[in-house]
């Protein structure tokens, strides 16, 4: 289900160009984003598209109702195939379509989607042939960006050899030993302060509107999270790490393309609808009391704290009292107002807990809220 773009925009949309996918995969961890959330049986929720995983992901708590918004039609593209996806194919070529898994017959599996897709769909795919063959968990920007780090930039600093010895598993006595003995160098250290600086990173990755409200050194906070991810996360599990590091997904997969979540989200796809919308604008029309659960991403730190602020209250003002929201900063700290701790109470413990486990390890904060 899909409706036309109206009303109040968004200033990221204002600033950034939104016809092409950015993301063609959710690169925050839904297992977290569960459990900040404790979706109940019977729920409303609210969930930013992206590349689509994580809204998938809260139809396994069998909500009543799961709304998505992106004001990017191409992002819509992105999750509406993967419904296709979730209707017409199996659990491995699931994975094959999105490029977990190697596959000959990405077209095949995409011909037999195509026809359960709306027109405006089906014309973005069938104009992005190559994307399909890639793999479309492979069309974003941002996951272009990596394949750029990976093929170009990483050979460069860690052969072969070492990259698949530091995606085996190992204690973390064994992990920090590693890390400080072998994958620390200065190579490692002075790539990591070019590639992932500001300039780099808004030119290739993101987008240089997206820095705005961003203070201080970049690539010095993102190499923090990255030595968390590598020391005191196993890389052995992390699936985000994999993509990074290989292109595909090994073993671990993101929650919503394991195969125990694959039914579920099958079963409960009726439940789902999705508009070409921005948060402000579909919450500036939502019902008071509405929506018990949101997804937000981290779509406040692309807005100004007045924007931000005003998104809050039309979010406070749709949401249930109990309702929770979650949501990440990745370099700007947003976080609810000392003004609004009457109407929206911050779940400090539970989200640093939360936090510490993130397998999308580039968030510098994860923050869960409810609301009073």
């Amino acid at each position: 289900m899909s409706t036309v773009r109206t009303g109040f925009e968004s200033e990221a949309a204002a600033k950034a160009d939104f016809s092409r996918i950015r993301y063609a995969q959710c690169w925050e961890d839904a297992d977290v984003l569960l459990a900040a959330l404790d979706v109940q049986p019977g729920d409303v929720c609210l969930s930013i598209g992206s590349g689509g995983d994580n809204t998938l992901a809260l139809l396994t708590r069998q909500p009543r109702r799961v709304i998505a918004l992106d004001f990017n039609p191409a992002q819509l593209a992105c999750l509406e195939l993967r419904v296709a996806a979730y209707r017409e194919l199996q659990h491995t070529e699931l994975l094959e379509l999105i490029g977990s898994q190697p596959s000959s017959r990405r077209r095949e599996l995409y011909h037999r989607c195509r026809p359960l897709l709306s027109p405006q769909a089906r014309r973005f795919w069938n104009s992005h042939p190559r994307e399909i063959l890639d793999g479309i968990g492979t069309a974003g920007k941002f996951e272009r960006y990596f394949a750029f780090f990976r093929s170009w930039v990483l050979p460069l600093v860690h052969s072969e050899s070492r990259r698949r010895a530091l995606l085996q598993a190992k204690a973390r006595e064994e992990r920090a030993l590693f890390y400080n003995r072998r994958w620390h160098t200065w190579r490692w250290k002075l790539m990591f302060s070019i590639f992932f600086s500001r300039s780099v990173m808004g030119r290739l990755g993101r987008d240089a509107s997206f820095f705005q409200y961003v203070e201080g050194a970049v690539a010095k906070r993102v190499l923090e999270r990255v030595r968390h991810a590598l020391v005191e996360l196993d890389p052995a599990d992390n699936p985000y790490l994999h993509w990074i590091l290989t292109g595909y997904h090994a073993t671990p997969l993101p929650f919503a393309l394991r195969r125990e979540n694959f039914e579920a989200i099958r079963r409960n796809l009726d439940r789902l609808e999705w508009h070409c919308r921005s948060a402000e604008d579909y919450l500036a029309g939502a019902p008071a009391d509405s929506i018990d659960r949101f997804n937000m991403s981290d779509i406040f730190e692309y807005m100004s704290p007045d924007n931000y602020h005003a998104l809050l209250e039309r979010l406070i003002r749709a949401g249930k009292t109990g309702g929770r929201v979650a949501y990440w900063n990745t370099l700007v700290d947003r976080h609810r107002p000392a003004h609004m701790r009457d109407r929206l109470r911050s779940l400090d413990e539970l989200a640093q807990q939360l936090h510490l486990r993130d397998k999308a390890f580039f968030y510098c904060r994860f923050v869960v809220e409810e609301i009073a």
